[in-house]
């Protein structure tokens, strides 16, 4: 196997890795602004690897769409992750806290799980 087809197999591979982190971060992280943040920094790594992985193994070929590629999408993940988790703020989802009593169940129904009881404001 030659030199490129070694690094471009490495290249795949770590894509692959950091595909899989951020599916996992997807299913075990409690809520939105978690999972958001997990999925968005990993995801976006292993789509750049894979570019890379295209990059060498194609050997030249096609180098300034897939360089056009990468940036397109240095530039939309983190933006579109933003929006996702700025409008969740707007609408007023509340980031779970270790302490707020709702249990986490990654295969409970969005909305289904025990609410966060009010006190009217008062810490205890």
């Amino acid at each position: 196997m030659r030199p490129g087809g070694v690094l471009a197999a490495g290249l795949a591979v770590g894509s692959v890795a950091f595909t899989l982190v951020a599916v996992v971060g997807l299913y075990r992280l409690p809520d939105l602004y978690a999972r958001a943040h997990a999925t968005s920094k990993a995801d976006t790594l292993g789509a750049l690897l894979g570019l890379g992985a295209a990059g060498v193994a194609l050997g030249g070929e096609g180098g300034v769409k897939l360089a056009l590629l990468a940036v397109f999408l240095l530039a939309t993940a983190p933006t579109a992750a933003h929006a996702v988790v700025r409008a969740a703020h707007d609408q007023g989802i509340e980031p779970w806290t270790r302490g707020d009593g709702r249990a986490r169940d990654p295969d409970a129904e969005p909305g289904t799980g025990p609410e966060r009881e009010s006190d009217g404001g008062a810490d205890g």
